[in-house]
């Protein structure tokens, strides 16, 4: 049995390339305090050898691990693989490796999750997700790296997020089927103790009713979990509350209530209305297509990653509650 090749050293491309140890490793990491044709001889020789930088040893000598962890409540979750898309293109350009951490089936705590990426020395964390319980506030607010969330939203205005203005949008699109002749409009989420829930996405939705001067009742706002049969479930008391149209505040849980909706017979848009939240691809695909609030998802991952580099470089960053545009694409289930 063949032994398996030596491992190429740092020290090999400098010897080979007549150069100094420092001046590879200003070549390999970018650094453009080096001649040209200094860094064409090294990179050269680093092909010719198939040399790659040892990380560790990189990390070690720096302090720095060049690597993130991501938080996401779920993998399978559509929302969420759109926002991880963001961040991963701008991790890539600015030499950032990923861990990516789910609690997709309830195993362990998103506090848990937290310290294990910090025991993995990362430089800085993003979790994305609606909710942030006590505890994993009370580790970020006690964490050595920089933090930033993407999609929540922090209520003491000192962790940095990037999101949407929940509020608003939610206030516009209950607007639009006042103005489509609802009197009765139905909001539909998970846990209202979960601020965007809670306090914005509500917020908004007791806000429309008061400008067009309709009364708000809490028997029009229900709470359920984000999935297919958690929709069906919800759509019989939804349909018994005499709600013409409905804000739901998850994708998936759209396409529960769409489906019973038109089991039962209701005609979409004409007897009954449906606007839900992310846009994802379950928009496309369901029958009629659900008109939706647009989050620029790729774009929220992507500037949240930016502002993370910032953070770990200690650069100065002017606004850490960034709120992006958000619009409206409207499909089959509004008139």
């Amino acid at each position: 049995m063949d032994k398996p090749e030596k491992e190429i050293t740092i020290t090999d491309v400098a010897r080979q390339a007549g150069v100094s140890m420092a001046t590879v490793s200003r070549v390999v990491n970018g650094n453009n305090n080096v001649k040209e044709t200094t860094r064409k001889k090294v990179m050269a020789v680093v092909d010719k050898l198939h040399y790659r930088p040892n990380a560790v040893a990189r990390g070690l000598a720096s302090k720095k691990s060049t690597t993130i962890g991501v938080i996401i409540p779920s993998m399978t979750d559509l929302l969420y693989a759109n926002l991880a898309k963001g961040i991963d293109d701008v991790a890539s350009m600015y030499k950032y490796n990923i861990i990516l951490t789910s609690n997709n089936k309830g195993i362990i705590s998103e506090q848990q999750m937290f310290s294990d990426l910090l025991a993995k020395q990362v430089d800085g964390i993003i979790y994305m997700g609606e909710k942030v319980s006590a505890d994993l506030y009370k580790e970020i607010n006690n964490s050595r790296v920089p933090v930033v969330f993407a999609g929540a939203i922090d209520d003491s205005g000192k962790i940095p997020s990037v999101n949407i203005d929940y509020k608003t949008a939610v206030r516009d699109v209950v607007q639009l089927l006042i103005n489509n002749g609802n009197r009765q409009v139905a909001l539909v989420a998970d846990d209202l103790s979960n601020s965007i829930n809670g306090k914005y996405r509500l917020t908004g939705y007791r806000e429309a009713l008061e400008q067009a001067g309709l009364t708000y009742s809490s028997n029009n706002v229900f709470e359920t979990m984000y999935n297919l049969q958690a929709g069906a479930a919800v759509w019989d008391v939804i349909h018994e509350s005499g709600a013409t149209a409905v804000y739901v505040a998850n994708d998936l849980l759209a396409a529960g209530i769409l489906n019973a909706a038109t089991a039962s017979g209701v005609k979409i848009p004409e007897d009954f209305e449906v606007i839900t939240s992310n846009n994802t691809i379950l928009c496309e695909v369901t029958a009629p297509r659900m008109t939706s609030i647009a989050l620029p998802l790729y774009d929220i991952g992507a500037v949240a990653m930016r502002m993370l580099t910032k953070l770990m470089n200690n650069e100065e960053v002017e606004n850490i509650d960034i709120k992006l545009p958000y619009s409206l694409i409207k499909r089959g289930t509004t008139k």
